[in-house]
């Protein structure tokens, strides 16, 4: 698992799946706002010209020398939600990221959001 001292120090690395094939580069982290643990990556995928940030959880992440090894396969991650890389993610489509990956999504007591970009 990444630790949050190590955002910074990781941003514009490769991103890769379980097999070592490159997704995209690490964009931005989001945390868990009842913990503040890292919880998911923005990653930018696509072509110079159209570009876009897919969403990847972090559990089960390993770091290693400029890279990010995710516990997800590359054409899951390729299909998962996303925004274009100007955008920031909508209240509403927080749910569907953990929906897409099976993940349960726990919105705080009086529902404020669960992730939270740094």
């Amino acid at each position: 698992m990444i630790q949050t001292a190590d955002i910074r120090e990781w941003r514009n690395q490769d991103v890769v799946d379980p097999k070592g094939h490159r997704i995209g580069v690490l964009e931005a982290v989001y945390v868990d706002t009842a913990t503040d643990e890292p919880a998911v990556a923005t990653v930018r995928t696509g072509l110079p010209t159209r570009q876009r940030l897919v969403f990847v959880p972090l559990d089960e992440t390993t770091l290693g020398p400029g890279y990010l090894k995710v516990s997800y396969a590359k054409s899951l991650v390729k299909k998962a939600p996303s925004i274009g890389t100007d955008d920031i993610l909508p209240a509403e489509q927080e749910e569907e990221i953990f929906h897409y990956y099976g993940i349960a999504y726990q919105p705080g007591a009086n529902g404020e959001r669960q992730l939270a970009r740094r």
